[in-house]
């Protein structure tokens, strides 16, 4: 048989093979089967074969280097104006430019990063990001642009790396790198203001370091082992740090380091103290050093974002204490809270705010018609309320009147400041939550019934204590009913402006919904204190945002007429999303991935699963295969086995997530299934050769192979790629459209 093509490790040319999957590999080979494959298997090739192999394998990453940035930059200024989630993003890195708080659902590094690209390229933070469509106009925005294309066309060399360190294949790398160069989506993804492409970076990086460091398994503690056990840790910080699903390759990570261990562990010829060094070294790489520089990104976080902002709301009152600008930062307010005080009631669960309400009423058929009681996020005149005795309408901040301190156990009635109705319940059921009834405002100018009174509790209190404005966590009983106040943090329909439900809720458990605490305090009859004595410390800080972060995200649902997608839609490309344009006169971008990369994908996992079975069958029943076989088959079952894991931890939690869900959200997954196919198409050709070797053209098999496989994908391309470089014209529905033979599917929406 002819030698293998590329240098591949194939029939013909086995290759002995660095690190745990080589050394695993020989175990489960036997001696007699080595000696075999020893004595089968070819003398290598030439020195002078062996000279060119290094600098053919720099050229073939260069090349793809180049293909990969080309495509990326191409057009990258189009359209000058905001796609899609640019509207965010691209306004998270201005608020870094201008030093400004906001709440996000993930953590901080990707906005950091945008922000400071930004910076670095002329751009002065004062563009509003308000809608898709909005011109850039003079500002510059390709800085945070082109920093997003750089690493989204890293994405190809790391994944040509990561599948030739695996199956040690130039074919097998050169086919991934094609697949990942010529998909539409990943192209589309990696032009924008976006997360993805950051996340989807140290995703790579953190999978080709874990490979990497693997095949130094034969030199633990080298340098270069050290090296890339770092790179692993510090590249894991970084995928967690952009968005909370960077947790996936920790996951993976962590599975190769167990099994790693475990095999150590079963290694008599090492003693238990280079074991226990081992040990050490992984907890200090992939655990201290993760968790320190994570915990690095915050600090950075909260020393830049040090100006009262759009997120104030959604944190405690403590925490808003510390942003300047924030009417709580250097602020002092009574200490106690009195009768005639106008205060804000804010919840003490995360994410849900301040009580709230306004001059709209209930709609008919929910509940009673009266004034609707909310609660809302952000600071507003209309969080005002005045706390007054249940039985007298006498003015409070009469000058003549003494000071009077509301005590825990006393009877009360708020009364909304801007509407001047009270705080009401009755037996009427609540607008979203059963069997909790409705909380309204009612009666005029203060003026109501004996429904609006309610008894005031300090948590764990004694009667008779004043009340501490900001420290005391207290509970509002309803007199008439004995129900307690609550929020269930349900977003209310359009009619109630997306805010959040405020129940009463008969059931007396003490919960975070039913407990809240006095911040703002106006009351001219009292002497003030300093806040500063209650700004937090960093570590109550950073846990106050992952809480913060953790319920925004599970409160991620779809508004009314939202375009979401479900899981079992993303392999087969089922629908894609508009990223500019809806008519035929705008500039249109769509992402979709390439249906040929697409469909090949998904076919291939299904090949792997169904030749992986078969090869993992044999060899666990002793079958002695062909040395070449044998071969092939430990780069399949180990290599492939990593990349299908991959693909597995990558996609299938989503199933179980209830929060909304988007299309770009498979695209990491679609990165482990395209190094799938490129490993298992290779090798699944070098197999086809060996099997013809008695043929006069098997050797041509695998060159033809993966060269129709190249060619292939790259003309899909040339057919697909108006929809990530943009289109003006018909829409594809439309005959006349270019684009009108490639709407496959009905679904498909360009």
């Amino acid at each position: 048989m002819p030698p293998a093509v590329g240098g591949g490790l194939a029939g013909s040319e086995l290759r002995p093979r660095r690190g745990r999957c080589g050394s695993q590999a020989a175990r489960a080979v036997g001696p007699d089967v080595a000696t075999e494959a020893t004595t089968r298997s070819p003398k290598r090739p030439a020195p002078s074969s062996r000279r060119f192999e290094a600098p053919g394998r720099w050229a073939l990453l260069a090349l793809v280097t180049l293909m990969s940035f080309a495509t990326r930059f191409h057009r990258l200024d189009q359209p000058p104006h905001i796609c899609w989630d640019e509207t965010h993003f691209g306004k998270m890195g201005s608020y870094y430019i201008n030093r400004t708080f906001f709440f996000d659902v993930h953590p901080p590094l990707g906005k950091m990063l945008i922000g400071l690209a930004g910076h670095l390229t002329g751009y002065d933070g004062t563009f509003l990001f308000q809608k898709p469509g909005d011109e850039y106009e003079h500002h510059s925005y390709l800085g945070m642009r082109g920093f997003c294309a750089f690493l989204g066309a890293l994405l190809i060399p790391f994944a040509y790396l990561t599948v030739l360190e695996l199956s040690q294949s130039l074919p097998a790398a050169l086919l991934t790198a094609a697949l990942l160069t010529f998909d539409t989506g990943c192209l589309t993804l990696s032009q924008y203001i976006l997360l993805d492409p950051i996340l989807m970076f140290f995703i790579m990086a953190a999978m080709l370091s874990m490979v990497k460091y693997n095949s130094y398994a034969n030199r633990p503690f080298s340098a270069p082992w050290w090296l890339w056990l770092s790179l692993t840790g510090v590249n894991l910080a970084g995928a967690l740090g952009v968005k909370f699903v960077g947790l996936f390759i920790i996951l993976q990570v962590g599975w190769n380091t167990v099994s790693d261990l475990w095999h150590l562990f079963g290694d008599l010829s090492l003693s238990m103290v280079t074991v226990g060094k081992h040990l050490t070294a992984r907890i200090l790489c992939l655990i201290v050093l993760p968790l320190a520089l994570y915990t690095a990104t915050y600090a950075v976080h909260f020393m830049v974002l040090n100006k009262s902002g759009p997120g104030d709301g959604f944190f405690s009152s403590a925490f808003q204490a510390r942003l300047s600008g924030n009417n709580l930062h250097n602020a002092s307010i009574p200490e106690h809270l009195a009768y005639g005080s106008v205060i804000t009631v804010k919840s003490a669960r995360m994410a849900v705010g301040y009580l709230h309400s306004h001059g709209h009423l209930y709609p008919e058929g929910i509940g009673a018609r009266q004034q609707q009681v909310t609660t809302y996020l952000h600071k507003d005149y209309n969080n005002l309320w005045i706390i007054k005795k249940h039985n007298t309408n006498s003015d409070p901040l009469d000058p003549s009147l003494p000071v009077e301190f509301v005590k825990h156990g006393d009877v009360i009635r708020l009364e909304h400041k801007e509407t001047s109705r009270n705080l009401h319940s009755h037996y009427h059921e609540a607008p979203l939550t059963r069997k909790h009834y409705q909380v309204t405002g009612y009666g005029i100018n203060g003026t109501g019934d004996s429904n609006d009174f309610w008894r005031i509790e300090v948590v764990n209190r004694k009667f008779g204590n004043r009340i501490k404005v900001l420290r005391s966590r207290i509970r509002l009983i309803h007199l008439v009913t004995g129900c307690v106040l609550g929020s269930s943090g349900k977003v209310l329909p359009k009619w109630g402006w997306e805010q959040l439900e405020v129940t009463c809720t008969p059931y007396l458990k003490e919960t975070l919904n039913s407990i809240w605490n006095v911040e703002d305090h106006i009351n001219p009859k009292l002497p003030n204190i300093s806040l500063d004595v209650l700004q937090p410390s960093f570590p109550e800080i950073m846990l106050e945002a992952h809480m913060v972060m953790i319920r925004g995200n599970n409160g991620l649902k779809p508004k009314d007429n939202e375009f979401t997608s479900k899981p079992w839609h993303w392999p087969i490309n089922y629908q894609g999303l508009r990223f500019s344009g809806i008519n035929d006169t705008d500039f249109r971008v769509y992402l979709l991935g390439n249906p040929v990369v697409w469909w090949l994908n998904l076919l291939s996992i299904a090949l792997y699963l169904l030749s992986g079975s078969i090869f993992a069958v044999a060899l666990q029943r002793g079958a002695r295969l062909p040395a070449e076989v044998e071969g092939l088959s430990q780069v399949l079952l180990q290599g492939g086995g990593q990349l299908l894991l991959g693909w597995m931890m990558h996609y299938f939690p989503f199933f179980l997530m209830g929060r909304i869900l988007y299309f770009h959200h498979y695209f990491p997954a679609m990165l482990f299934s395209s190094m799938l196919t490129g490993l298992l198409w290779d090798t699944l050709l070098r197999l086809c050769a060996w099997s013809l070797a008695s043929f006069s053209l098997a050797g041509h098999v695998h060159t033809l192979g993966i060269l129709s496989l190249l060619l292939g994908i790259a003309y899909s391309f040339y057919l697909f790629h108006p929809l990530a470089y943009g289109m003006v014209g018909p829409l594809a529905q439309d005959p006349r459209s270019p684009m009108a033979g490639l709407r496959w599917l009905e679904s498909w929406d360009f």
